[in-house]
């Protein structure tokens, strides 16, 4: 039997939540996308840990441009597909799974056309995270574009209502 004292407090705390990550990852993760960007591009990360029916914990993350050198040259988020081999590599070696994915943006949460039409994992269900004004702090949890991919190729954006019982970040 697999117990976790951590897992039973977020359920107590955060019981629809349906993706959650510990603050001190998820501080580090907006330190990192921040020095990565530079204040003055996008940059991202896939968030990497385990699933447990419609619930995703994260529980690492890979930089974009740790697997792509050149993703973040243009100014966008451009990861050639070619490096998503090594990607699965890591996922193995961790022995999790990507959960979401989260870039940055200068400006607002809004997802752009090009994030709508070029999803970075194009599978139903897939969550992406849009981090206004390059992550720069404070971030609000209510400033968080959350999108989650369709079956039929389209995204369903959560409403700024409903982002704090999705997105659950504590314990």
């Amino acid at each position: 039997m697999s117990f976790s004292i951590a897992r039973t407090m977020r359920r107590l705390l955060a019981p629809d939540h349906r993706l959650s990550c510990a603050s001190h990852l998820w501080n580090r993760l907006l330190a990192d996308l921040r020095e990565r960007g530079g204040n003055r591009r996008e940059s991202g990360a896939f968030l990497l840990g385990t699933t447990d029916g419609n619930r995703r914990h994260i529980m690492h993350y890979v930089l974009y441009d740790d697997l792509d050198p050149h993703s973040l040259d243009t100014g966008i988020v451009t990861l050639d597909g070619q490096y998503y081999g090594k990607l699965w590599t890591i996922c193995r070696e961790l022995r999790r799974g990507v959960v979401a994915d989260v870039h940055t943006h200068p400006g607002s949460s809004h997802q752009s056309q090009s994030d709508s039409e070029h999803p970075m994992i194009s599978v139903a269900g897939h969550v992406s995270l849009i981090i206004p004004n390059f992550a720069r702090a404070p971030v609000s949890r209510d400033d968080i574009g959350i999108y989650e991919y369709r079956h039929d190729g389209g995204w369903n954006s959560i409403s700024a209502c409903n982002r704090k019982r999705f997105l659950h970040i504590g314990w």
